[in-house]
């Protein structure tokens, strides 16, 4: 369930904000986005899997977060991620 380097390495360089940039909200909720839509792929098969429920309970109200505080800190950036990330607001 956990996403692989060359995966990592993707998304970490479609989404960096400058050269060797892995910290940056916008790589944190590519990341996450990533790691959901494994996390939920898996649940569809294992229903009673209730552990990596809360895991991924916790993984999206983290993603929240960070969607949150990219909206105050630049609307623009938040407004071009969740374009990117086909998420809605």
């Amino acid at each position: 369930m956990a996403l692989s380097s060359e995966e990592k390495t993707k998304v970490i360089s479609k989404f960096a904000t400058a050269s060797g940039d892995t910290g940056s909200p916008e790589v944190q909720v590519a990341l996450l986005t990533e790691k959901i839509k494994k996390l939920a792929d898996h649940l569809k098969e294992h229903k009673k899997d209730v552990h990596s429920r809360r895991g991924l309970l916790s993984m999206v109200s983290k993603r929240r977060r960070l969607l949150t505080y990219l909206s105050k800190k630049d609307d623009g950036r938040y407004r071009k991620v969740l374009e990117l990330l086909g998420l809605s607001k």
